[in-house]
């Protein structure tokens, strides 16, 4: 788009590019998303910026009424299967905040300079700012919904320093950690008594557009590793539960099927949520467990996107008129589902039972972590498992958000006993490819990129079995 596109996407106050882009305001001082409902400023006062990070970064506030910092991220980045696109997804999983970006380059395998020089002139802002946006966000979040002291939210938003924290909050929201906390919706403010680390962080995991979650917790449910996994209720109120090992503690979350909208005439934006509750044993994990949850459940897609182009093809007009909104589901942790997508449901259940690690405090029917691949690779050496998780292990194929799919694509090629039909739902599901073609199936060019999605409208109309 360009930029006179841009400004009528704000003047018309369309939803569909909440994410795309940002606006910023140079009399006011502020950003906002593009369906912000304030009054249109004029077009000669308007800067755009392809990130917040970008907008936060020249000196502009988050608007109050909008809350641009909190809209789902870009469906580029996860159509992308380029450097910035993989540099993208790893600060989002919080590599920045864990490793430093000589740590992230060296995931992309590129020098720190050429990563600095391909963000910042893409995206207006480098992986320091990026990440730096992102602990913003997760900051208020945590000011917002729980009772933890401020000092700890610092440190668990992934700030260096009491200092630091206090310093970004005021140049993002214009507001001290207090006020913020203080400014929390009611709703918020009337879940603070119950919002702490015992029992656990509520969220909200927003979408753009429709949102078809039946099928996804329809395939949540048959695929359910008990001990890691469970689904509970009955369709259409149903909720999906399981364990999560992250980089400085273990997790459980739960969410709920019927989603969050914007009540009708309400001039909100549209799009809505899903409902999460987060439980960690470490709190510096929340932005990576968020992101981790957004894969799983396709929440950064472009649904408008992907139905335009599958839309105008006659066999699968109908389908998409039936599903609007239909998503391609992730995973939660890319290893764990490739040993699963190898073994299936039975044996996988087996080695989560023999190998996998109990959880220090079970929830319910959660209570064990699954076996990582290094676990499973000196357990059970022989055969395509034992092939598969010593690749794992010892890095010789990449499944992480920073991975190249083609070279993942190619090293997988190599492992003894995996067929074409494991790799397609690997590089579907864990590398979250969403224009993957199976074997067999007629997949005209027509769909991509959208391929993928095009295969679960098949599978939801009965058309095509799943995996």
């Amino acid at each position: 788009m360009d930029e006179d596109s841009r400004y009528e996407a704000v003047r018309s106050r369309d939803g569909r590019f909440d994410g795309a882009f940002f606006f910023a305001v140079g009399t006011t001082g502020i950003y906002c998303r593009p369906s912000c409902p304030a009054v249109t400023p004029k077009r000669r006062n308007v800067r755009f910026f392809p990130t917040a990070a970008a907008a936060q970064g020249a000196g502009f506030r988050a608007c109050r009424r909008c809350r641009p910092d909190a809209v789902p991220g870009s469906a580029e980045w996860n159509v992308r299967a380029d450097v910035v696109g993989r540099a993208v997804r790893l600060i989002a999983d919080g590599v920045v905040d864990r490793e430093g970006v000589a740590g992230l380059a060296a995931r992309l395998g590129y020098s720190a300079r050429q990563v600095q020089r391909q963000l910042t002139g893409e995206l207006g802002a480098g992986p320091v700012v990026l990440a730096r946006a992102q602990r913003a966000h997760t900051a208020r979040v945590l000011l917002q919904t729980t009772t933890l002291p401020v000092t700890g939210i610092a440190f668990a938003a992934g700030f260096a320093s009491v200092r630091q924290f206090n310093e970004t909050v005021r140049a993002v929201y214009a507001a001290t950690p207090g006020e913020l906390r203080a400014a929390a919706p009611r709703a918020g403010r009337a879940g603070h008594r119950t919002a702490t680390p015992t029992a656990g962080i509520p969220l909200r995991l927003a979408h753009r557009g429709p949102y078809q979650p039946g099928p996804v917790f329809d395939l949540l449910e048959r695929e359910a590793v008990p001990g890691v996994e469970d689904v509970t209720g009955t369709p259409g109120t149903r909720t999906y539960r399981r364990t999560l090992r992250l980089p400085y503690g273990t997790g459980t979350t739960a969410v709920d099927e019927h989603p969050g909208a914007a009540r009708p005439g309400s001039g909100a934006r549209p799009g809505g949520w899903l409902d999460a509750r987060i439980h960690l044993t470490d709190l510096r994990d929340l932005a990576t467990a968020v992101q981790r949850l957004r894969r799983l459940f396709d929440l950064d897609a472009d649904p408008y996107a992907v139905d335009e182009r599958l839309g105008a093809d006659a066999r699968l007009a109908p389908l998409v008129a039936a599903r609007p909104g239909l998503r391609s589901p992730g995973a939660a942790d890319p290893a764990e589902l490739a040993v699963r997508a190898l073994v299936g449901r039975g044996e996988a259940t087996r080695l989560v039972q023999r190998y996998g690690k109990t959880l220090d405090a079970p929830c319910g029917t959660l209570t064990h972590l699954f076996p990582e691949p290094s676990v499973l690779a000196d357990a059970e050496p022989r055969g395509p498992l034992g092939a598969l998780t010593a690749a794992l292990a010892d890095g010789a194929v990449r499944l992480d958000p920073g991975a190249d799919r083609d070279e993942a694509a190619g090293a997988l090629t190599g492992v003894p006993g995996l067929d074409v039909r494991t790799i397609a739902e690997i590089r579907t599901r864990a590398l979250g490819d969403p224009d993957v073609a199976l074997p067999g199936p007629d997949l005209p060019d027509s769909w991509r990129p959208w391929r993928s999605y095009a295969l679960n409208h098949l599978r939801a109309a009965g058309e095509l079995e799943y995996p």
